[in-house]
C-alpha cells in the first residue's frame, strides 16, 4: 500500500512521541529509582510511588480529554490544541533533567506525561482526516509499528550516555539531563511534518461560545452513549482490557527493577520489545484486509491474558526476556487495531469527541490499573499479587469485547 504524504506525517508522529513513551517504561523508572535510594526509599515504596505518580497524569487526562476532544472537533481547533499539549510534554521532558530529589522529578514527570497523554487524543482523533475507512486499519498498525522501532533510534543514543556516563566523565544526572533533551528535540522533529500538512477536513462549525457548547455536547453524547450499545460497550471493554496493557507497559521496568533484575538486562530486553513490534503491528495491520478486526482484537486479549498470569511468576532475568518478547508480539496490534476499530464506528465530524470519551476509557483504565498494583503491593508486600489482579481485567475486558463485536456484527 503506498502511503500519501499526509499519512506518512501522521504515521511520523507515532515515532516521535514513540520515544518518550520507551524512554517512561525503560531508563526513567531506574533514574527514579536512583533518586528514592539516595533519599532512603525502600523498593516497595519506590514502586508504589512512581505507580502513584502515572496515575495521577492518566486521571488528569482522563477528566479533561473529553472536554478537550470535544472542543477541538469545531472548525480549526484541533491542531492548535494538539500544539499546546505537544508544548507541555516535550517541555516537560527537557525539565526533568533539572530535577535533582526525587519529588521534584515526579512532580515534572507528571506535567511532561500530562501533555504526553492529552497529545495522543488529538492525535488519534486525526485518524479519520488523514485516510478513509479502507487503509484505516493499516495506516493505524503502521503507526505503531514505525513508532516501535523509530524509537529505538534516540533511546540507543540515551543508553549510550547513561551505560557510558563514567568513561565519558559524566555524573548520572548530567547523563540523564542530555538524555531527556535528545527525546524532546526528537519529539518534536518528528512533529513538524503533521503540523504543516495537517487539515482538519471533519468538524462542527463553530459555536459563539465554544468552550460552553463543548460541555453542552459532551453532557448529550454521555446521556445518550448507552443508546449507541455498540460504542458503550466496546468503550467499557477497552476499558478493561487496556488497563492491563497500559499497566504492563508502565509497571514493566519498575517492576524487574524492585525484583533486583539487573539494570542493564532490563533495558536490552525491553529494547526488543520495541523490535518485535515493528514487524509484528504489521503483520497484524496486513491480516486485517482478511480477517475481522474483532478476532484479531480477541486473539490479542488472550495473548495478554496468558502474559499477565506469566507474569505474576517471574523471578530470573530470562523470564524477562521471555515477557518482554511476547508483550512486543502483541502490544502494537491490540492498540493500532483497538484505535482502527473505534474510528470505524463512531461519527468523522465528532472523532474529537469520541475519542475523548475513549481516553476516559484508556487512560481511567491505566490510573486504575497502576493503582491496584501499586496498593495491593503495599498492603501484601508481595508484588506478584498487584501484577496476577491485571489478568481478571483481562478476562471482563474479552467477554464485553465479544458482546459489542457481535452488535458490530463482527
Amino acid at each position: 500500500m503506498k502511503l500519501t504524504k499526509l499519512e506518512k506525517s501522521w504515521i511520523l508522529y507515532d515515532v516521535g512521541n514513540s520515544a518518550f513513551t520507551l524512554l517512561v517504561s525503560t531508563i526513567m523508572p531506574i533514574y527514579f529509582n536512583y533518586l528514592a535510594s539516595s533519599a532512603g526509599i525502600s523498593d516497595e515504596n519506590y514502586l508504589a510511588y512512581w505507580g502513584y505518580a502515572a496515575s495521577i497524569a492518566t486521571l488528569i487526562v482522563a477528566l479533561s480529554g473529553p472536554v478537550l476532544g470535544t472542543l477541538a472537533d469545531y472548525k480549526g481547533f484541533k491542531k492548535p490544541i494538539f500544539l499546546v499539549a505537544l508544548a507541555v510534554g516535550a517541555l516537560g521532558c527537557v525539565a526533568l533533567g533539572l530535577a535533582k530529589a526525587w519529588l521534584a522529578f515526579l512532580v515534572i514527570f507528571v506535567v511532561a506525561k500530562t501533555g504526553y497523554a492529552a497529545s495522543l487524543v488529538f492525535y488519534d482523533a486525526m485518524l479519520n482526516d488523514v485516510t478513509d475507512e479502507t487503509r484505516v486499519d493499516s495506516v493505524s498498525s503502521l503507526g505503531y509499528a514505525w513508532g516501535y522501532v523509530g524509537s529505538c533510534l534516540p533511546f540507543l543514543l540515551c543508553l549510550g550516555l547513561v551505560l557510558g556516563a563514567e568513561p565519558l566523565g559524566l555524573t548520572m544526572e548530567v547523563a540523564m539531563g542530555l538524555s531527556f533533551t535528545v527525546v524532546a528535540l526528537w519529539w518534536v522533529g518528528c512533529s513538524l511534518p503533521l503540523l504543516r500538512r495537517y487539515r482538519q477536513t471533519y468538524y462542527i462549525e463553530r459555536q459563539p461560545s465554544p468552550v460552553r457548547s463543548s460541555f453542552g455536547r459532551l453532557l448529550k453524547t454521555l446521556k445518550n452513549v448507552k443508546a449507541e450499545k455498540n460504542i458503550f460497550l466496546f468503550l467499557l471493554a477497552f476499558f478493561f482490557y487496556i488497563d492491563g496493557v497500559y499497566t504492563i507497559i508502565d509497571m514493566a521496568t519498575a517492576y524487574g527493577s524492585a525484583l533486583g533484575l539487573d539494570s542493564t538486562g532490563l533495558l536490552l530486553a525491553l529494547l526488543v520489545t520495541q523490535i518485535v513490534a515493528f514487524p509484528c503491528a504489521i503483520v497484524f495491520g496486513r491480516l486485517s484486509k482478511t480477517v475481522k478486526n474483532s478476532r484479531l482484537i480477541t486473539i490479542c486479549i488472550l495473548a495478554y491474558l496468558g502474559i499477565a498470569i506469566f507474569a505474576m511468576f517471574l523471578v530470573s532475568q530470562w523470564q524477562f526476556w521471555v515477557l518482554a518478547v511476547l508483550v512486543g508480539m502483541f502490544q502494537g496490534g491490540i492498540q493500532a487495531l483497538s484505535r482502527s476499530y473505534f474510528a470505524k464506528i463512531v461519527p468523522n465530524e465528532r472523532s474529537g469527541e469520541y475519542f475523548g470519551l475513549m481516553d476516559i476509557c484508556g487512560k481511567g483504565a491505566a490510573f486504575f490499573g497502576t493503582t491496584i498494583v501499586s496498593v495491593i503491593t503495599q498492603i501484601t508486600d508481595r508484588m506478584n499479587l498487584g501484577v496476577g489482579a491485571i489478568a481478571i481485567l483481562f478476562v471482563a475486558g474479552l467477554l464485553l469485547f465479544r458482546r459489542a463485536a457481535r452488535l458490530n456484527r463482527e
